[in-house]
């Protein structure tokens, strides 16, 4: 079932958006080489609880920490650890804010010191405009379906792959919500849900540089590709309103 938001609820998930967007930026400026996966993870708590918001993430049962950080084969639910990044790291930071009552989630994938127009710069450009069409395409009477389309026909036609294992998902008093968000369209759209006032989804590229294929590590969490390629993850949360469609976890990014 679709959890609608009032305009009083989406205000309030807009202020935890803007908190997680500040705190994301600044653990990006954060992420260089030598600094440490649980480095970022303590500075992103911090931030949160100073700006007056929780970390979502420790709310799921089982999991400790404030970010996932998913390096170079990760591919989402890196659990962040000792390791410290080198330069041409490939890194995912997915991370979420609740605050009075509400969640919001997104995540960005950078390359650490990597050269303009490399391999992974172009991969991760391709990203970056599928979410950005993506987005275009989530507006008032359109359907779930035309935001996965858009999604995969700009990852599928750079010669990358959307990961079919995991998907976006509605947010708002629970982190993860109906309706899902594909990447792909696995049903002709008509069947998809349409898009309405008061809907609040976080619309995720999960892609691949190879194969869609995916491995699940031994911790429970962790998801890694399986021929041990780069992935990337570039999330945002938005809202549908009468006014419009907004992005409530906005960056100077996207």
């Amino acid at each position: 079932m679709i959890n609608y938001k009032t305009e009083k609820e989406i205000q309030i998930m807009r202020e935890g958006g803007r908190i997680l967007a500040e705190v994301l930026w600044e653990v990006l400026q954060n992420l260089t080489p030598g600094v440490s996966e649980i480095e970022l993870d303590q500075l992103a708590e911090k931030l949160i609880l100073k700006k007056g918001g929780k970390p979502g993430f420790k709310m799921v049962p089982g999991y400790n920490h404030t970010l996932c950080i998913s390096t170079n084969e990760t591919i989402v639910h890196g659990i962040p650890g000792k390791y410290k990044f080198k330069k041409g790291d490939v890194v995912g930071i997915d991370c979420g804010v609740f605050y009075k009552g509400f969640h919001t989630d997104m995540s960005e994938t950078i390359s650490v010191g990597s050269l303009k127009n490399s391999e992974a710069d172009l991969f991760l450009k391709t990203g970056k405009k599928a979410l950005k069409r993506g987005i275009e395409k989530a507006t008032l009477g359109n359907r779930i379906g035309d935001i996965s389309k858009a999604i995969q026909e700009i990852v599928e036609n750079s010669g990358y792959s959307v990961v079919r294992s995991l998907v976006g998902h509605g947010v708002g008093r629970e982190l993860h919500e109906d309706p899902e968000v594909p990447g792909f369209l696995d049903k002709v759209i008509s069947e998809t849900p349409t898009l309405k006032v008061g809907m609040t989804i976080a619309i995720e590229v999960i892609y691949n540089m190879e194969t869609p294929d995916v491995v699940y590590s031994q911790d429970g969490w962790t998801i890694k590709t399986a021929d041990g390629g780069i992935s990337g993850l570039f999330e945002r949360t938005i809202a549908i309103t009468d006014k419009g469609t907004e992005i409530l976890t906005k960056t100077k990014l996207i």
